[in-house]
């Protein structure tokens, strides 16, 4: 089973092209079932039956296993078996039938296209300080990045000219397309705002009054003091700009596959919360996001 698990992950990277963090998940996940089969006396992929895999996921229910864990095993499992019969390295799928548990989705908090636009009309461009804010508030309404994403990154990431920010995590990169008025907005603050912050050399994108890199809570200050100019009584927080970015999209016909991958998920299930807002098919950046 290990050789076929071997094709299998062969096939998500140069195939599939699937990121690293997803590749890492499938292997992890399906590592786990092919250890629970052994331990049953399969040796084979052509020995499963639905049986088997049917008695795997109860066992993950009995060791407590989350719902929302136990649908990323089998969508793991599907995808697995469905690659071995579709290239012919068995004559039946046992993981077809296979059903994920029922996960209560809690909609995330997100604000409308509406709110948001107005909320990032009340940025201007007249002082330093709003041109920082304007692309801060941009940026991360057009990227779904984190917060702790935006405010690590470096000048070297930011990519005006093709319209690419390189992302950076935990010790993950990814490359995350942004629109035209997020473009219009970097390039603003780099040209009449950013050297206003500037007290000594360093190669951070987003400066404080101080010259000092912006941190979670003075971006947290900044987001708030905008929202309550813009009269929106929701609790905005900066995870609403991710979550929001990432419905708009998935609203405008995004592939849940491609939120996955420009937000980071390391599976699909994470972006499936979104699949709601979803009405039709369309893959293009510039025509999902509402600022593209």
């Amino acid at each position: 089973m290990e050789e076929e698990l071997r094709y299998f992950v062969a096939y998500l990277e140069n195939i599939r092209k699937a990121s690293h963090n997803t590749v890492m998940s499938y292997h992890s996940d399906l590592t786990k079932m092919i250890a629970y089969l052994h331990g049953q006396g399969m040796d084979s992929v052509s020995a499963v039956r639905t049986t088997h895999l049917n008695s795997y996921v109860l066992l993950l229910e009995k060791d407590g296993m989350a719902a929302a864990t136990i649908s990323r095993y089998i969508a793991s499992m599907k995808g697995f078996f469905e690659y071995l019969f579709r290239e012919h390295m068995i004559e039946e799928d046992p993981a077809f039938t296979l059903k994920p548990p029922k996960v209560e989705k809690k909609q995330p908090g997100i604000l409308t296209i509406q709110e948001m636009e107005h909320l990032l009309a009340q940025t201007t461009e007249d002082t330093p300080k709003g041109c920082r804010d304007k692309a801060m508030l941009e940026l991360l309404y057009a990227t779904g990045m984190r917060v702790s994403e935006l405010i690590s990154l470096r000048m070297e990431d930011v990519n005006l000219r093709f319209g690419w920010i390189l992302c950076r995590d935990e010790g993950r990169e990814r490359m995350i397309p942004f629109g035209e008025k997020a473009g219009k907005a970097l390039l603003v603050y780099l040209e009449r705002g950013r050297d206003a912050f500037l007290k000594k050399d360093t190669e951070t994108l987003f400066l404080n009054c101080s010259g000092a890199p912006m941190s979670r809570q003075g971006f947290w200050k900044v987001l708030k003091g905008y929202a309550a100019r813009a009269g929106i009584e929701k609790d905005i927080t900066p995870r609403m700009f991710r979550h929001s970015c990432a419905a708009h999209m998935a609203a405008g016909g995004a592939r849940m596959h491609m939120i996955q991958e420009l937000l980071g998920y390391s599976d699909l299930t994470a972006a499936q919360i979104y699949a709601g807002f979803q009405p039709e098919v369309k893959n293009e950046y510039s025509k999902v996001h509402p600022r593209g």
